[in-house]
């Protein structure tokens, strides 16, 4: 193992012990078991935490070959993000800007997953700052649906990362989350882009606490 895995793991597992005396977040397995095959999980996206909250609720061997999805723009803008995401974390990063990326984002994610790695991946493109529960999907996650059929779609609803670490906030407040992984979604044979799309992100809205907080 290289020194970069021993580090990434380690950070890993303190991330993991932090995140949990902060938030105290409880996995709830609803409609999967914690352990399976090759895995995307699909979240919804408000936090910078987010990705950190889901990793933090797998199992250690799981946890050790799932990698978040995230923007080049954003984490490679600094010395310190950079280290960030290319050391501390296990991170996959590509470029959002079209017009001036240099490598196709599926490329970098369908190697990523051929190289044995799950993906934690945020179908919304962005953080949602909105009021809306959750924004439309971009076409990211058909995309490698349909490139990689083979790997299983879970969603991923994560509950109060938002108000634990909202935008700009670089302390987190303590506050209880949950994460609800449900069942797992596959694309079907000649199944329309949109179709698709909507039917991935009505999964993941279902998974989300009703307006008096109790889960769906």
């Amino acid at each position: 193992m290289s020194g970069a895995s021993l580090l990434q793991r380690a950070s890993a597992a303190v991330l993991a012990v932090l995140a949990r005396a902060v938030t105290g977040v409880r996995p709830i397995w609803a409609g999967t078991l914690p352990n399976g095959p090759l895995r995307i999980y699909f979240a919804n996206h408000a936090s910078h935490g987010d990705f950190i909250l889901v990793s933090t609720c797998l199992h250690p061997a799981e946890r050790g070959r799932t990698a978040a999805v995230a923007g080049a723009d954003y984490w490679s803008a600094g010395r310190v993000r950079r280290f960030i995401a290319g050391r501390l974390l296990r991170t996959v990063l590509v470029e959002r800007n079209w017009v001036e990326r240099r490598a196709d984002p599926l490329a970098v994610m369908l190697a990523a997953l051929d190289a044995g790695e799950s993906l934690i991946f945020f179908p919304e493109g962005t953080r949602n700052m909105t009021e809306e529960p959750l924004l439309r999907f971009r076409s990211g996650l058909y995309n490698l649906a349909a490139a990689r059929p083979q790997v299983e779609l879970v969603p991923c609803w994560i509950e109060n990362m938002s108000r634990v670490l909202p935008k700009g906030a670089f302390l987190p407040v303590p506050l209880l989350c949950r994460v609800v992984f449900g069942a797992p979604l596959k694309l079907e044979d000649g199944e329309d882009r949109k179709v698709f799309l909507d039917r991935a992100r009505a999964a993941l809205l279902a998974l989300a606490p009703r307006k008096d907080g109790t889960p769906q």
